[in-house]
């Protein structure tokens, strides 16, 4: 059975350091950062805010989305924060609710 995957951005303040990942299990991942055990980048900027999330119904889907928004400049990754999420809010807390 396919497995669905889950394109995100981490941030450690608004218009700060910008972290994109991609997990198949975004709640444990953003814990994962937030716990600074989720890898080396985001533990030495300390990005702990997840801004932007997308979901796809595969994994290889949000790879390939993952790899093309890493090439984007960098204000059109902060456009799409802004229109997913225009308050830069953490969306973790409402991953746990």
């Amino acid at each position: 059975m396919a497995r669905g995957g889950t394109v995100y951005i981490m941030t450690n303040k608004r218009y700060g350091v910008l972290y994109i990942g991609v997990t198949s299990d975004i709640a444990a991942r953003a814990t994962q950062h937030r716990e600074g055990k989720g890898g080396g980048f985001t533990a030495r900027f300390n990005c702990k805010r997840l801004v932007y999330v997308e979901q796809y119904a595969t994994i290889e889907e949000a790879i390939a989305r993952e790899k093309a928004m890493k090439a984007w400049r960098r204000m059109w990754k902060i456009e799409a924060i802004e229109a997913q999420n225009p308050a830069w809010d953490d969306l973790y807390l409402k991953l746990l609710a």
